[in-house]
């Protein structure tokens, strides 16, 4: 089965759209804002925080960018007459980044101070590492009108550690996740050892310095050493919360790191550019796909 799991995943980005749509169905809550809502009161229902995600990146337009800013308003809008536990995430990109920083920049603080206005907070995703030092700068100069504010940064990269260092406030808010892009071994560890041990590295520095501690992974491993450390040094829940991606199956390991109180948040994505992020999420994890086959021949 494991064989045949993973040579579906590997011929999933060459079919149609709607054979992958239901493969697609637990990683991404549907297209629109009013389905992304039900399924994050649902979650908040079950005690789960959530941070919301309109799919997509790289617009090739100004028109394009306005129109993700306004989207993303509109969100924020929703969140907060929902009253609902949420934060959202944004990458840069999507704003218009890619076309001109000052556009990306001066989008961003547009949505920062809706954000604000409905006390909603705003987390930047960070993208592949031309823009890493961009992204630091412009949370940076943010956070100085937004205390609402995250940012995220990769363990595979080998400047991430002394980048926390430079990071490091009061105000700061830390997303540590281990990195999905193709970056050269010039600048981002390949060994997958080694970027959990960066990882951890990197969370201890977090946790023992100022800020606060978004710990993502969905690794059972690392989460093991991560609260053996919590627990050794009494870190105070409320210094971090462990973060996961919808749908990634977990057993229960969810349910047990909420028992003891720590928050837990759930990544949750939605919007029209669901097919290419849910072929990206079956190819690492291609054993979604008997779950998925087994539940559509029930009967």
């Amino acid at each position: 089965m494991a064989i045949t799991n993973s040579l579906l995943a590997t011929i999933m980005p060459y079919l149609p759209k709607v054979l992958v749509r239901p493969f697609a169905k637990p990683y991404v809550a549907g297209e629109s804002i009013d389905s992304v809502i039900k399924i994050a009161k649902k979650l908040n229902d079950n005690g789960f925080s959530t941070t919301l995600d309109i799919l997509g990146e790289f617009v090739n337009s100004k028109e394009e960018a306005n129109k993700i800013k306004n989207a993303y308003s509109e969100l924020i809008k929703n969140i907060s007459s929902k009253k609902l536990d949420s934060t959202i995430s944004v990458k840069l990109t999507h704003l218009g980044l890619g076309i001109d920083s000052k556009l990306g920049e001066e989008n961003f603080n547009s949505l920062s101070l809706i954000g604000k206005e409905y006390n909603v907070g705003i987390t930047i995703d960070m993208e592949n590492s031309p823009y890493t030092s961009k992204t630091f700068e412009i949370y940076k100069n943010a956070i100085i009108k937004n205390e609402k504010l995250g940012t995220v940064i990769q363990a595979y990269l080998y400047r991430s550690l002394d980048d926390i260092k430079h990071l490091d406030s009061s105000l700061l808010n830390l997303r540590i996740c281990k990195g999905i892009y193709n970056e050269s071994q010039d600048i981002a560890i390949q060994d997958r050892l080694a970027i959990n041990d960066n990882y951890f590295e990197m969370a201890k520095s977090l946790l023992n310095g100022q800020g606060y501690a978004c710990l993502a992974t969905h690794d059972l491993t690392l989460i093991d050493r991560l609260e053996s450390f919590i627990d050794e040094n009494d870190i105070s829940p409320k210094r971090f919360e462990f973060q996961v991606l919808y749908g990634v199956p977990m057993g229960n390991r969810l349910e047990e790191l909420k028992s003891k109180g720590y928050k837990i948040r759930i990544y949750v994505p939605f919007g029209e550019a669901w097919f290419e992020y849910s072929v990206r999420r079956l190819k690492e994890n291609p054993k979604i796909i008997s779950y998925v086959l087994k539940n559509l021949f029930k009967k």
